[in-house]
Order: C-alpha cells, then sequence, then structure tokens
C-alpha cells in the first residue's frame, strides 16, 4: 500500500527512504553491505538528505500553509510535529535503552553500554532520565531525532521569513558562519554538546525549506553548475578513496592544508560536507524527474512506502540494527549478512505498510464522519 497524490513529489519519499535503509545498514557493524552506502562516496550521508528533504517538505507544506491561513496557525502546526518528534524520541530512548540495557546483561557484554554511551544510565538513572527529557542526554543513535525537534522550533519562529528568502538565508547563513567560527553548541550533560549541532544544521534545513517555497530561477547556463557539482563530488570520492586511507600523503602536506583535509567534521556540518550534499541534490534534480515513470514502478514502491512513512520506520530501524548486529557477532558469513540486511529491511517496508494502512484506515474514518476536524501532516521525518 502506497500513498500516492497526484502532486506529490516522489523523489522526496523514495530518497528518503534509501536514507531510511542506509542509516539501519550504517548501524550495524561490520555490515558488507554498507560499503554501498552513501557514505562511503561522498563527503555527506543519510543524515544529509535527511535533513534536506525535511526541511523541504516543511517548506512546502507548512509554507503552503502559512500562505492560506497565516503564521499563527502553521507555526502551531510546526510545533505539534515537533511535540510528536519528541514523543518518539523519548519513548525510542527509552526502548533502545532496555534493549542494549538487557542485552549487555544477557550477553555479559558490558562493552555495549560503553559504546552506546549507556554507561552513565547505570552509575546515575534518575539523572540520566532527567537529562533525556531536556534532550541534553543522547546515547549514540538517539542524536538524530533531538536535532529535528531543535530545527522545528526554530523554524517556527523564522517561518515567515521565508517569503524574503535572500534574507531568510543570509541570516541563517549568518549564523551558520558565527558557530563555525566559535564553535557554540547546545549543552550536553556528557559533555562536548550535542553530536548534531542544531545551530548549524539549520542551514541545511533552511536551504530546504526555500527551495520549496520560493525555489531560485534555473541559471541561463546550468551546465556550469553541472560542472562545479560534478567537480564536487569527485573531490569527496578523491578524499575518500586516494587520500584519507593513506596517511603518508597528508604528512607530506604543510599543516595547515592537513588540518584542512583532516578536519571535515559531521557535528557541525563542515562546509565540505554542505557542499558534497548540495552538489548531489544539484545532480539528482537535473536526472531525475518528478515525474519519471520508475518511482511508480513496483521496485520503487518499497523505498516510497518506508519514505512517506519516516517516522515509525526510522525508530524500528534502530531497534533492528541493534538486533542484527548481535546476529552478526554471533556468526557474520556472507549468508547471515544478507539474511539481516534483507530482513531488517522487509520488516522496514512492513511497518511503512503498517503505518500507510492506519493513514488510509484514519481517512475513511473521517469521510464517514465528516464534522471531525481535519489536519495537514508534513510528513517532516
Amino acid at each position: 500500500m502506497v500513498l500516492i497524490g497526484s502532486n506529490r513529489d516522489l523523489r522526496i519519499d523514495f530518497f528518503r527512504g534509501v536514507a531510511l535503509w542506509w542509516i539501519f545498514m550504517d548501524h550495524i557493524p561490520d555490515n558488507w553491505v554498507a560499503q554501498f552506502s552513501l557514505r562511503n562516496f561522498a563527503l555527506c550521508d543519510a543524515t544529509e538528505i535527511f535533513v534536506l528533504l525535511a526541511g523541504y517538505a516543511a517548506g512546502l507544506a507548512y509554507g503552503r500553509s502559512m500562505d492560506r491561513h497565516g503564521w499563527l496557525f502553521a507555526g502551531a502546526d510546526v510545533l505539534r510535529r515537533a511535540w510528536v518528534l519528541y514523543v518518539a524520541h523519548i519513548f525510542l530512548f527509552v526502548v533502545f535503552s532496555a534493549q542494549v540495557s538487557y542485552s549487555a546483561t544477557a550477553l555479559d557484554r558490558s562493552e555495549y553500554l560503553d559504546e552506546i554511551h549507556l554507561d552513565v544510565l547505570a552509575e546515575a538513572p534518575y539523572r540520566a532520565m532527567l537529562e533525556a527529557l531536556f534532550l541534553t542526554f543522547q546515547p549514540a543513535y538517539l542524536n538524530i531525532l533531538p536535532m529535528y525537534v531543535a530545527l522545528l522550533a526554530m523554524f517556527a519562529l523564522v517561518m515567515p521569513l521565508l517569503r524574503v528568502p535572500l534574507l531568510l538565508f543570509s541570516l541563517s547563513f549568518a549564523v551558520y558562519t558565527w558557530v563555525r567560527i566559535t564553535g557554540y553548541n547546545f549543552p550536553s550533560w556528557t559533555g562536548g554538546g550535542w553530536y548534531f549541532n542544531p545551530v548549524a544544521w539549520q542551514l541545511l534545513f533552511v536551504i530546504g525549506s526555500i527551495l520549496a517555497y520560493a525555489p531560485p530561477r534555473l541559471p541561463v547556463r546550468p551546465v556550469l553548475i553541472d560542472v562545479v557539482s560534478v567537480l564536487v563530488v569527485v573531490v569527496g570520492i578523491s578524499l575518500l578513496w586516494l587520500v584519507w586511507p593513506y596517511p603518508e600523503i597528508t604528512s607530506q602536506l604543510s599543516a595547515g592544508a592537513a588540518r584542512i583535509l583532516l578536519s571535515v567534521d559531521k557535528e557541525g556540518l563542515h562546509p565540505m560536507r554542505l557542499l558534497s550534499i548540495l552538489a548531489l541534490a544539484w545532480l539528482v534534480s537535473r536526472t531525475v524527474s518528478a515525474h519519471a515513470a520508475w518511482l511508480r514502478r513496483w521496485f520503487a514502491r518499497p523505498v516510497v512506502l518506508c519514505g512517506q512513512h519516516s517516522l515509525p520506520v526510522f525508530c524500528a530501524g534502530i531497534f533492528l540494527s541493534f538486533l542484527g548486529r548481535l546476529v552478526m557477532e554471533e556468526r557474520a558469513d556472507w549468508a547471515v549478512q544478507a539474511g539481516v540486511n534483507i530482513a531488517g529491511i522487509a520488516a522496514m517496508v512492513a511497518v511503512g505498510a503498517l503505518a500507510a494502512w492506519y493513514r488510509q484506515k484514519g481517512r475513511v474514518s473521517r469521510a464517514m464522519l465528516p464534522d471531525l476536524p481535519k489536519s495537514g501532516n508534513a510528513g517532516v521525518i
């Protein structure tokens, strides 16, 4: 079951679904299938895809809502969505913490707690639960949803500036530059700030929202941007395959040049990662039409289905990735690895199908009871 609207851009759903599959695969250590995920071919990964597409979906849905009903109405919808994500994160935190803690105890593998950063939960459980509620305690794998909550909260405040896209971009870029210079970040209970710094990542979210709400005109010569985008991708592949695997290369460079090449951080959305995802987005938009027939073919439907119901699929993927790790630690031959990846993706598709069924069921119920209030859903993760 796939909810395909006549005016829906299925590219958003498809690539968000692909990103969900990559997140699942990347979270399983020593997973050979993960060698084919984006992080091995570009200076960005599924997180950049998610944030860019989340901003695009927010600008498209909430921007239209703002035009029809005003800022207060649309801003309330954004904050309601942020609340849904917050509740989902708390649920995910509780269940995932129980999953990891039980596995560490039952299998006598205390290193699980250290790797997932749940050791403090055993040392100070009451304080850890409180800090989790304030989003200042974020174990590994559980730092994406807090960033989205913060991004939506910030977006609710600046949404009117979508009508002045150049001003919004300038302010967002200025804040990003200030963060990159000063290193400012939201505080974290365990120190070091949030893993994904929302004050830096907001730039990518804002770019996505502007592209949806007020798309700029194509340049007269888009081929020039094509060439630059290809060069950005090639530089990224060169760093990943030819420079970083061989330390002797960087040792022959000056200290400044080596520092630049080796400091492409993910936490603060390094400019090279930002350029990489924007270059890939441009190339995809140039080569994949919004009306491409293959997006509606049977082989694309499972991916689209996951992308259209990304929140429950994402949460399920976190649980499934740790289960896959447990299985592969017992036996890691190619047959087991293939089975873990296939079974995990199939389970994620099943979760998406169940979510689609419930959404369809809700629409039928509303059609039978026309007096019920109807509300939109931007599908931001």
